[in-house]
Order: C-alpha cells, then structure tokens, then sequence
C-alpha cells in the first residue's frame, strides 16, 4: 500500500514538473512585447513596379526603414544590416522588409531595382517603395514617428533617423521593454546590439 502511494506522488510530482517548467522557462525567457500603434494605410510603388498596400505585409512579421538611394553617410551600414536580417530569415515567406525612400524624385522604380541588385536584395517580401514626397512624410513623421526632413545644408539634402521599426502580423509596431520596463519603441539599425535585439523579438513575434 505504502509503495502504491509512493508511486502516486512520484508520478503528481513528475507531471507537475513537466507542465510547470514549461512556464517557468517562458517566463524568464519570453517577456511581453510592447504594442506602440498601428501603422497607417499606405499606397506606394516597388522597385518592380508594382503597387504596394498593407495588405502585401498581412500575417507576416516585418520591419521598416526610411532610406534614400543616394544618401552617403548612414543608409549603407543601414541597409547592409537589413541584408543580415534578410539573411537571417532567408526562405521565410513570414518575414517582409519595407524601405521607404524620402527622395522618391530620384528614387524611381528603376533606381530602386539597380538599388536593390547592389545590395543583393533576394527577399520577395523585401519591397523599396517610392510615391508621393508628402505621403511618405507624413507616413514617417507622423505614422512611425521616424523623423524625416529635407536639409538643403546637409550631405545629400535630407535628414533622418537610423532607427528601424518592427511590425507585428497585425500591423502593430511593436517593440521590447528596456531594463526599466520602458518600451525600446525603435531599434537602432545602425548598431551591431541593435541588429541582434531586433532579431530575436521578430522570431519571438513569429
């Protein structure tokens, strides 16, 4: 009898364990993303031509950027780290990249695609966008709040951030706490820690 209870109790202590651990793990190794805002509308045209919604990142988790083709100091290691990311998650139909361009006067389907070859960008998912200036503006400034700003004064005319966004399966921007439980928002797109924090919350958002 006594070996029977001794046996009923190893076996509720084991199937705790199993299900607790689980929890446990997760806790520590999982904590909550921040949910920022959702991102606006848009309507824009890719380096092939096509026009790009929203709708073409639906159920996927994807990131952002505000770039231009000509810009000498910060877009290289910028778009140079998002081929990381592109690499990272290569054959991922999940994943999607939209690089917004602030000089889309220059900035032509056809630039956008000799842009894209040079940087060997393979992603289906990855779409250079160009459009209307004050669309794309007001997208940047007032839909990511990702300053964006033409800079006569300034190599190569425009100013803007360095920051990439992170876009849940929802459209949501989404992002980690820091040590304070404040939200990070944005991740730096032109730091090696930065890169590898983004990385990991968009498997943990997959």
């Amino acid at each position: 009898m006594k070996n029977y209870s001794y046996v009923g109790i190893t076996f509720i202590i084991l199937i705790f364990g199993i299900w607790a651990v689980p929890k446990i793990v997760d806790h520590f190794s999982a904590p909550e993303m921040a949910t920022i805002g959702k991102v606006p509308d848009f309507e824009f045209v890719n380096q092939d031509g096509k026009t790009i919604t929203n709708a073409a990142y639906e159920n996927k988790v994807y990131v952002a950027e505000f770039f231009f083709t000509t810009c000498p100091s910060i877009c290289p290691i910028m778009n140079r780290n998002m081929v990381r990311i592109q690499n990272e998650f290569y054959g991922n139909p999940k994943v999607g990249i939209a690089s917004f361009s602030i000089d889309p006067d220059y900035d032509t389907p056809d630039i956008l695609k000799e842009y894209a070859e040079s940087y060997k960008i393979t992603n289906p998912n990855w779409h250079l966008l160009t459009g209307n200036k004050d669309e794309i503006f007001e997208l940047a400034n007032k839909g990511f709040n990702l300053y964006v700003g033409e800079a006569p004064d300034v190599e190569g005319g425009f100013e803007h951030s360095g920051f990439f966004a992170l876009i849940d399966q929802n459209g949501m921007i989404r992002s980690r706490y820091d040590e304070n439980d404040n939200p990070v928002i944005y991740y730096d797109g032109l730091e090696e820690e930065g890169i590898q924090m983004l990385m990991e919350d968009i498997k943990k958002l997959l």
